[in-house]
């Protein structure tokens, strides 16, 4: 017979941690001795070596007692489907760890992958940083609101941006950010942002232009995102209009204003 102290020390545990698992009813109380103290057998060193070696593999206590007590069929069981659990867990946790080491990074922690991938895509082609950083701002919560739809919109913005005349846009249109409204530099801009977008429209249809169908509530954010990172942009926008086309995260042609510059 040996004292608590003894089995912990046998079975590589700490006292403490026997009285736990006396606690949960993993390991059951022995007799006590004249003094009061416990007494333990050699089962009870086997049975808490086993204790210890299914807690440290990661079984969880209350599934414990169920392998202690289970046939060689059933624990190979029991133990396939704590398996299976762990797995699920390490993945999550794995998801986790690169949540939080994306935190130093900027957009990965707030953007999926390939979003991120299509603004960097962005910079590497010279857009004005002004420009991608009211992309971003837009994607945000269009990912966190339709996140099953990225992978579509995405594919089609990459592909877009395989286009010589839309990498001319975008660099068009930061030269547009840098004119006061008054500039007549910025009309010409206007004329030719205008004549691109009409000649994608009837080149590849008005869908090519306006490629992401979200509900109004959402344009009207994503539009306000966009007009407190890029202020000149309302301006453009005016000047646009007059030439046929309208909106910003949502561009739509519109009848000619009457007076407008053709």
């Amino acid at each position: 017979m040996v004292t608590i102290g003894e089995l912990a020390s046998y079975a590589g545990v700490t006292v403490r941690a026997v009285r736990h698992y006396h606690a949960k009813g993993l390991l059951p109380e022995p007799e006590r001795d004249n003094s009061g103290y416990r007494r333990y057998d050699a089962g009870a060193v086997i049975e808490l070596i086993k204790i210890r070696t299914l807690a440290e593999a990661g079984v969880p206590l209350a599934r414990v007692r169920e392998l202690l007590r289970a046939g060689q069929e059933e624990f190979a069981a029991a133990v396939a489907d704590i398996d299976r659990q762990l797995q699920a867990e390490i993945r999550e946790r794995q998801r986790h760890r690169e949540r939080i080491a994306r935190l130093a990074s900027g957009d990965s922690l707030v953007l999926p992958p390939e979003v991120v991938e299509y603004l960097d895509r962005m910079r590497a082609l010279g857009v004005d940083e002004r420009i991608v950083q009211a992309e971003r701002d837009g994607w945000i919560p269009l990912a966190a609101h339709s996140p099953e739809r990225v992978p579509e919109w995405m594919a089609r913005k990459r592909k877009q941006l395989d286009d010589p005349r839309l990498v001319d846009f975008y660099l068009i249109l930061g030269q547009a950010l840098d004119r006061a409204d008054d500039d007549p530099r910025l009309i010409e801009l206007a004329d030719k942002l205008a004549a691109y977008l009409t000649r994608m429209a009837d080149e590849r249809g008005e869908d090519y232009v306006d490629d992401i169908d979200i509900e109004l509530p959402l344009v009207k954010l994503m539009d306000t995102l966009a007009f407190a990172t890029v202020p000149p942009a309302r301006r453009l926008i005016e000047l646009l209009k007059q030439r046929g086309w309208t909106g910003w995260t949502k561009l739509e042609r519109v009848t000619s204003t009457p007076g407008a510059t053709p």
